[in-house]
């Protein structure tokens, strides 16, 4: 997870595979959909398109099978990393159905809500269907969230969605505001991956 949160995909994925391919080192029924779904972001953040669109089947087929025997568990994240890499892929639709998921599965789990309330974000701010509006409510509630539970690289990640939205909508100061911060975050947090988003 460490290496997932500070984009050192390649890394995290390796991990993952490892962790899902030796037999006893998770518990199949809880945590596999979890590891499955992360595989798939990280693939998709690798470029790996076909296998982590495989992955992401693969994940809510998984999760379909959880829901039938009553296990609540982690879904909220599985359904959230299954919704970023679909980000990834160009699956709007789905990512927005998947983040949808993730927040009504993460109730009692506001850590597991507000990431998938910041990929809800991320999908209203996607050039092909940009909203403001609605983009900038999930950032703030994702942020709002973050804030409250100390997560830290999740609040740098709200302020650069947000930094890049007021850009776009002309809102220099509330952009470079927010850029500011989430850049300053970032080289706190040795998360330099992250700063040339800020740029583009």
């Amino acid at each position: 997870m460490l290496h997932l949160f500070n984009g050192n995909w390649a890394k995290a994925h390796l991990l993952i595979e490892h962790w899902i391919n030796i037999p006893g080192t998770l518990d199949v029924a809880v945590l596999l959909p979890w590891a499955v779904a992360s595989s798939a972001w990280a693939l998709a953040q690798i470029g790996e398109a076909s296998e982590a669109l495989s992955r992401v089947r693969e994940g809510e087929q998984l999760l379909e099978r959880q829901a039938a025997r009553g296990i609540v568990a982690h879904r909220g994240w599985a359904y959230h990393a299954s919704g970023r890499a679909c980000l990834l892929l160009g699956r709007l639709d789905e990512a927005r159905r998947l983040g949808q998921r993730s927040v009504e599965s993460s109730q009692r789990q506001p850590g597991f809500a507000a990431h998938a309330l910041r990929l809800l974000g991320d999908v209203a701010t996607h050039p092909e269907r940009f909203d403001a509006e609605s983009g900038a409510a999930h950032y703030r509630e994702a942020l709002e969230l973050a804030q409250l539970h100390g997560m830290r690289p999740l609040v740098a990640h709200c302020h650069l969605g947000l930094g890049k939205l007021y850009r776009r909508t002309g809102q220099l100061k509330h952009a470079s505001e927010n850029l500011a911060t989430a850049e300053t975050m970032y080289r706190e947090m040795g998360m330099g991956v992250f700063l040339e988003q800020g740029r583009m």
